[in-house]
């Protein structure tokens, strides 16, 4: 799955233009026995399967020793118990040299593994996906095209929701001028850069106030203290 994500887009551009480079690694490689295993039943009972500490201890040795000696490491677990992942979180992660996805599947890795590795987790929301690639490309996929020379006009990501303030972006345009009653209104066609730069600023604040009246609040709450 992972192979196959990075080879599209931004990420498949940045990885050719040697923006960044992926090294994926088969925990099979790693599993034990003749037959690979890399899970195992969990102790104590209960449904589902572990991912065995024993490959995982392999792999990320292997992956840890591919990078070399580095301070400015970070390994982390897509996991319901992590923060919550932002735009925020993608910006910082950003500026780092190297980043460790561990991606777990079945019940949930063995424990001792996050003991051991793990420096972060972090949550993509509150709900269970089926393995942990999906959430690990989505976090990979926000911080790519945030690295320099990835999108073709970085103008673009800085006007994204969540990219500042915590607003949400203003609705956007484009041919024709008029569809089935609906037109495009008329100040984004003004050519007064002024103008529809207030305008969407204003459209930000109104947009983020009616669908997330929560991030309305936090960044009000935030305005206030910084007067204060």
């Amino acid at each position: 799955m992972v192979n196959t994500i990075i080879q599209q887009s931004m990420l498949r551009k940045a990885k050719t233009e040697g923006v960044i480079d992926f090294d994926v690694v088969d925990l099979r490689d790693f599993g034990q026995g003749n037959y690979r295993q890399i899970d195992d039943t969990p102790y104590g009972g209960g449904g589902g399967m572990v991912l065995m500490a024993e490959p995982l201890f392999a792999a990320l040795d292997h992956a840890i020793a591919n990078i070399g000696a580095s301070t400015n490491l970070r390994i982390i677990y897509p996991s319901p118990q992590g923060l919550q992942w932002s735009q925020d979180a993608a910006q910082e992660n950003s500026s780092l040299e190297n980043l460790i996805f561990i991606c777990g599947h079945y019940k949930d890795i063995d424990h001792r593994v996050i003991d051991k590795y793990v420096t972060h987790e972090f949550s993509i929301g509150d709900y269970v996906v089926t393995s942990g690639e999906i959430p690990t490309m989505i976090m990979i996929d926000s911080i790519v095209r945030l690295l320099p020379g990835v999108l073709n006009n970085f103008d673009s990501a800085k006007t994204d929701s969540f990219f500042s303030e915590s607003l949400l972006d203003a609705p956007y345009y484009t041919k024709p001028k008029k569809i089935d009653g609906l037109s495009v209104p008329e100040v984004l066609m003004s050519g007064n850069h002024e103008k529809i730069a207030a305008w969407r600023e204003d459209e930000r604040i109104r947009r983020t106030e009616v669908k997330r009246p929560d991030l309305a609040h936090a960044r009000a709450k935030k305005l206030e203290s910084l007067e204060n």
